[in-house]
């Protein structure tokens, strides 16, 4: 186990690395060294700083304690995978374990671990979530996998067509969802592995249904909205509802009037990203990309988003992490124009 001191000298080194990357970034950009006309991606300093701590903790579960879990090898992976694709360099250590375990839904029944401290329907989402993460970042090829996870997702919806999940929790958590963010999980699973169409189009009723109540079940509404063309016709209103909750920090707590929180600044820039034609949208992305960078730690991890707030939780700091790092990635301003070079990371 390595020392405070060691720690410290650690995270000192990083913050140098991260600071003279970030400068020659900018060196590279100013001085003209791009050698072609293109547009490229260039790692985020905070998506980076993100990517590095996921790397070293989603592995890290399953090695400890024998078993795989929601937070770390289902939102974890599911960031990492999101990293990948847009282009971060995630070393293969990392994932490999994750991805076998993913590749073959028929064992997720055999997970190992506590019974009372775990849900089959919420690890079935979050386990064929991040399934779905990794074929389309490449990672897995075989489809089929996907369909196998989308019946076991499909069988645990109730009769009503919502999945719920930690019901009496109407806000949510990074690693516990909630009923409304699990549907809409859910449904995007059965979407897009073209299976279980009665359970979809009952989960899409469902969804037409739901009369939010809280910015992150606003934020849900939204992004089932921007995929299911009927709900289109109330999009403008809880925008602006959206609009008139953004803190003068930048992000959006659980509810209007609640000081901001970083999953639900999250949960609503992912929302926002799939709806930048709205005028008001740039802005809000801006300073709610703000807040989340302000809010990072200096390992590269964000504080956990608790019900109720301010207490501690493995589980929900690592999910809260891939949620903010998600958000990032997906609302990241566009590739800087002329800019080619080969960078990697420190």
């Amino acid at each position: 186990m390595r020392t405070a001191a060691e720690c410290a000298n650690n995270q000192g080194v990083t913050r140098i690395v991260d600071a003279c990357w970030f400068c020659a970034l900018a060196l590279l950009a100013s001085a003209g060294c791009a050698t072609h006309e293109t547009s490229v991606h260039v790692p985020d300093v905070t998506e980076t700083k993100a990517v590095r701590f996921l790397m070293r903790e989603v592995p890290s579960w399953s090695r400890q304690n024998n078993c795989y879990s929601c937070h770390n090898n289902g939102d974890g992976a599911r960031a990492l995978y999101a990293a990948m694709k847009k282009g971060h360099e995630v070393s293969e250590n990392a994932l490999a374990d994750t991805t076998a375990w993913l590749a073959n839904p028929p064992g997720w029944d055999k997970n190992k671990g506590d019974p009372g401290f775990s849900d089959k329907r919420l690890a079935n989402i979050q386990f064929a979530a991040a399934l779905l993460a990794a074929l389309e970042a490449g990672e897995l090829k075989d489809r089929s996998a996907l369909k196998q996870a989308a019946r076991k997702v499909a069988a645990d919806q109730g009769e009503d067509g919502a999945w719920r999940i930690d019901p009496k929790n109407t806000v949510g958590s990074p690693a516990t969802y909630g009923t409304t963010l699990a549907t809409y999980m859910a449904w995007r699973i059965l979407r897009d592995a073209r299976a279980e169409a009665p359970a979809r189009k009952k989960a899409e009723r469902w969804l037409g249904g739901v009369r939010p109540n809280n910015i992150s079940e606003i934020a849900t509404w939204l992004l089932a909205s921007s995929e299911v063309r009927a709900l289109r016709s109330k999009q403008d209103l809880w925008l602006a509802t959206i609009q008139a909750a953004q803190t003068h920090d930048g992000g959006w707590g659980p509810y209007a009037d609640a000081p901001p929180e970083v999953f639900d600044t999250a949960l609503v820039l992912l929302a926002l990203a799939e709806i930048r034609d709205k005028s008001a949208t740039p802005e809000m992305i801006e300073r709610g990309r703000k807040f989340l960078i302000t809010e990072q730690n200096s390992d590269g991890s964000w504080a956990a988003t608790t019900r109720p707030r301010g207490s501690q939780s493995y589980a929900q700091l690592i999910s809260t992490t891939a949620w903010a790092a998600m958000a990032l990635m997906s609302t990241e301003p566009p590739a800087t124009p002329g800019v080619s070079a080969d960078l990697s990371y420190p």
